[in-house]
């Protein structure tokens, strides 16, 4: 997933979503969910999964208020 596709992200993403931006399938990324081993936290709503784009893009290391987008992200402390 390219990081122009990555900063144009809704809010919350579903599960097809983030095991793209991870590389991860399905029956991979379920068997993570069922151990509570997903990398990101996840969310169930109904009978799907949403993953928060903030958590998605900390976890692949994007700070989208860096120029440019790339790089690690910033923590609130000063």
């Amino acid at each position: 997933m390219q990081l122009t596709e990555l900063l144009a992200l809704p809010v919350a993403v579903d599960l097809k979503t983030s095991n793209r931006a991870l590389q991860l399938g399905r029956t991979k990324a379920l068997a993570l969910i069922k151990r509570g081993e997903y990398p990101i936290r996840v969310l169930r709503v109904g009978g799907t999964y949403r993953i928060a784009r903030a958590d998605l893009l900390r976890a692949l290391g994007v700070d989208p208020n860096n120029e440019g987008g790339a790089g690690p992200a910033q923590s609130g402390a000063a």
